[in-house]
């Protein structure tokens, strides 16, 4: 069972605990195993009927991440000032649900070549050259698809009304 979720979503896994981390590959990795092992501790958690299995792996690796900061930031000394701190800034997260759904909108009214550069580079963060093996093209195509790309999403998502 493990081995197949880390087949089907180990990629996926990896490239968005990377971002998590602010590209520290160590700690990606780290929150990949650490994922997996919870997942294999809660094998009701991946029954497709409770919802999407992705989901529930980047919401367990997000939330690890979480948790691993807390604790890095917990271990810091007391710091005695005389100003008052920042407040601290809350993340609301229908904001970024809505704009996953446009995002998700937007690339469907891509071309599929179009599509999949963008899956496989943005989403799944393989280099140009995985993604060109795993596309069947070559290098220069998905640098060139890649550009076309991102400027047709550019104007899908204005057409959706995103602005910058």
């Amino acid at each position: 069972m493990l081995k197949a979720l880390h087949a089907e979503h180990g990629d996926a896994l990896f490239a968005h605990t990377l971002r998590l981390t602010g590209g520290d590959r160590q700690r990606a990795e780290d929150l990949v195993q650490e994922t997996l092992l919870r997942a294999w501790q809660h094998p009701e958690a991946l029954d497709p009927a409770r919802g999407s299995v992705r989901a529930w792996l980047f919401t367990t690796a997000r939330n690890l991440a979480i948790d691993a900061w807390r604790r890095r930031s917990a271990r810091v000394g007391e710091v005695f000032t005389d100003q008052m701190p920042e407040t601290p800034v809350v993340v609301d997260e229908t904001e970024r649900a809505v704009e996953s759904w446009v995002i998700a909108e937007a690339l469907t009214r891509l071309s599929r070549p179009h599509r999949e550069v963008l899956v496989e580079c943005f989403y799944a963060g393989r280099s140009v050259a995985e993604a060109a093996e795993r596309l069947g093209v070559p290098a220069g195509t998905v640098k060139s698809r890649t550009y076309y790309a991102l400027r047709s999403l550019k104007v899908v998502l204005e057409e959706l009304g995103v602005t910058q």
